[in-house]
């Protein structure tokens, strides 16, 4: 914010601003900036025919292209920070940096992923996009009518897009509405599908509306926190961890902003999760133990209380030196928190943890620290409580319970389970479960001898292949990471 005498202009335009404007920003840049924390704006094709982008483009190298496109005077004044643009690529700053700075990238994966996120027109680029799939599109294609995958391609364009029912539209509907359509369509199709679709209701309905006639209204920020937390998840399960923990971070600003104690504990207990699936036990704790805070400050809610316990006794059953006591004193004060009566209305934005939720968890507690028995009777609880319509968190169970069949030496039962999965989730769009499944996979090499897990292990192998062809527009992060992840449904 700059100052002449008693007047205040806008940092970003130079407009002046009004008396009591604390922020340095006027209402415009305000939206701008709070619709560009949520992904690349829409550009009109004159953006690309400049001679700066030309000329970058003709060097053949994408980080010239990503400088060029930051500094467009289409921005304003100043142009895109490294920061900004390194979030919507999946990059830290320092590695935005090396790439526009360095020598020209050679990798197709990554040349292609980022070119369809800052959504440049194939005709400009020097590198095939992928071709045409089930008919839509091609290579001569006007930008937005060609099928590109991930979660920039325009609405409608590919299956990841398609009208799922009761799918909400940007421009109407309440976002409580659109959150229960967007979690119902979850459970039926995973994250991969839906992610793009989340993105973009985020970026058409809800960033508009941030700095806009409802700026006073809590409710907007919290909305924006809860389905960029569901992006988040949605990513998660796509097998792209780091955009997942980008937008966790960027859920837990917008729900401080919007006043919702419950769902920052709740983001704080996802972000937890998550840093269980990459590894991170301790980083775990300390985040579920955060959520603890958040609640003791704010408003009660028992089972969320019960969520974060358990993400905490799963660190502690995970850090090197698991500590076993102090997990199952908190696995029980979960299942306490679990029994009591909510105090006050859960928060419309939450989603609920469960008796099978708990279940699962101490599963894969239990498991964690050897006490296989006890492991197989909580999984098969959870297979108990879970419908078939809920076929990604009902196959993360009976994965993990095949698992720990196959620890006690009965790989026959496993088999029977996996055969199970694999045919109830044909139509499951979700990276963690092909994940878990190629697991699965080299755990039964061994006991192929047998007639029975030899005829199991070739259609798990089958349907792999098939799958990881089907799933390879989902983009995964590179990274390795775990493949014991959970989702809460």
């Amino acid at each position: 914010m700059s100052s002449y005498g008693n007047a205040c202009y806008c940092g970003t335009c130079g407009t002046r601003l009004a008396r009591g404007n604390q922020l340095g920003q006027c209402a415009p840049c305000q939206q701008q900036a709070a619709s560009l924390a949520l992904g690349p704006p829409d550009v009109p094709d004159s953006f690309w025919d400049t001679r700066v982008i030309r000329e970058a483009v003709a060097s053949w190298h994408i980080g010239q292209v990503i400088r060029a496109y930051r500094h467009h005077p289409h921005h304003g004044r100043r142009p895109l920070s490294q920061e900004l643009v390194a979030g919507w690529l999946g990059l830290t700053q320092t590695q935005l940096s090396r790439t526009e700075n360095g020598p020209p990238l050679q990798d197709l994966d990554k040349l292609t992923r980022w070119a369809q996120t800052l959504k440049i027109p194939a005709r400009y680029l020097w590198f095939r996009l992928p071709g045409p799939r089930d008919g839509v599109g091609s290579q001569d294609a006007a930008p937005g009518e060609m099928w590109l995958p991930g979660p920039v391609t325009p609405v409608g364009t590919s299956p990841s897009h398609r009208a799922w029912p009761g799918m909400p539209s940007a421009d109407g509907g309440s976002d409580t509405a659109a959150m229960e359509a967007f979690r119902a369509a979850d459970l039926q199709v995973g994250g991969g599908h839906l992610y793009p679709t989340v993105v973009n209701y985020l970026q058409t309905a809800l960033a508009p509306r941030l700095f806009g006639t409802a700026a006073g209204e809590p409710g907007v920020f919290a909305a924006a926190g809860a389905l960029t937390e569901m992006a988040g998840w949605m990513a998660h399960d796509a097998g792209r961890d780091t955009s997942a923990g980008q937008h966790f971070l960027r859920a837990l600003d917008l729900a401080k902003v919007g006043s919702d104690t419950q769902l920052s504990a709740h983001i704080l207990a996802s972000m937890s999760h998550l840093a269980l699936h990459q590894g991170q036990p301790r980083q775990a704790i300390q985040l579920a133990r955060q959520g603890h805070l958040a609640l003791s400050t704010g408003s009660s809610s028992p089972g969320l209380a019960a969520q974060l316990l358990a993400m905490e006794a799963r660190g502690l059953a995970t850090l090197p030196q698991p500590e076993p006591a102090a997990c199952g004193k908190a696995l029980l004060s979960a299942e306490q928190k679990l029994d009591q009566e909510p105090a006050e209305q859960r928060s419309p934005w939450i989603s609920r943890f469960d008796e099978g939720s708990l279940a699962s968890e101490a599963a894969r507690c239990l498991r964690q620290l050897g006490q296989l028995t006890a492991a197989a009777r909580h999984a098969a609880h959870v297979i108990e409580v879970r419908p078939g319509s809920h076929p990604r968190s009902r196959a993360f169970a009976q994965l993990l319970l095949a698992r720990i069949l196959i620890d006690q030496g009965e790989p026959e039962q496993a088999c029977a389970i996996i055969q199970d999965v694999l045919e109830a989730t044909q139509s499951l769009s979700s990276y963690q479960v092909i994940q878990q499944l190629r697991g699965l996979a080299a755990l039964l090499e061994p006991c192929q001898v047998t007639p029975d897990v030899a005829v199991v292990l070739a259609s798990l192998r089958r349907a792999l292949r098939e799958r990881l062809w089907l799933s390879s527009w989902l983009a995964p992060d590179p990274q390795p990471s775990t493949t014991d992840g959970t989702q809460y449904l």
